[in-house]
């Protein structure tokens, strides 16, 4: 397998989204996926940390607050690598676009921000199908703050980042924890070529900028596969 580095040769395409919680990032990959689905393609979505396989104990381990940094980082590689074998991979095999909402750079910034080593966490994940394009959505840390806390009455422990100490306050601990992410994604966006979108311009404007990159690459996946039929 080629790998992070390296392009895939499978005929599907596979398009990631990543950045901070209220980046908006969901919403316009929803708008992606409508508009592919209108252009007649063959859509599949899936999103982090939603494997069956892993899913009691994950669970489990947030309920009873029992996850170190370790074993967090653990039970999402391996829903990952379950969701990469069953169902990202098949369905690129099988000429599909897939929609990814969040893919390994998640676990790159997290898994660090908790106390992870970068490399070990870069090793894990390894074995990862390189993405054709993943958009990285950089968007204020008030602004995402705002649009969390107008939907969510209350934030869970590990959401929070409580597990870090960074204060008793959830709210203030899961400013704190946002922060460190977001200097993390930085990093990622640099060494693994992430298209940035400004998530706090409108709607509109953001998803225009996407379908432009995604039309030019769903036509190079076609002139690749042209070639190789000649």
């Amino acid at each position: 397998m080629a790998g992070l580095h390296e392009p895939h040769e499978h005929p599907g395409m596979l398009i990631v989204v990543e950045g901070i919680d209220g980046s908006g990032k969901s919403t316009q990959l929803d708008l992606v996926r409508s508009w592919l689905i209108q252009e007649g393609y063959n859509v599949f979505f899936t999103e982090w940390n939603s494997s069956k396989l892993v899913k009691r104990t994950t669970k489990l381990g947030k309920t009873k607050q029992i996850l170190t940094p370790t074993t967090f980082s653990l039970i999402h590689c391996t829903d990952f690598s379950d969701r990469l074998e069953q169902s990202i991979v098949p369905y690129l095999q099988a000429g599909m676009v897939v929609l990814a909402d969040r893919y390994v750079y998640t676990a790159f910034c997290r898994d660090v921000v908790r106390g992870v080593e970068r490399q070990w966490v870069r090793d894990l994940y390894s074995f990862a199908v390189r993405p054709d394009i993943a958009f990285y959505f950089s968007v204020p840390l008030e602004v995402a703050m705002r649009r969390i806390f107008r939907g969510r009455p209350m934030l869970k422990y590990y959401e929070a980042g409580m597990d870090l100490n960074l204060s008793r306050d959830p709210a203030e601990s899961f400013m704190r924890f946002q922060r460190r992410i977001i200097e993390e994604y930085e990093r990622v966006v640099k060494e693994h070529d992430l298209v940035v979108v400004n998530g706090a311009h409108p709607i509109e404007r953001q998803q225009r900028r996407i379908r432009r990159f995604v039309t030019e690459k769903l036509q190079e996946k076609k002139m690749s596969r042209g070639k190789k039929k000649k």
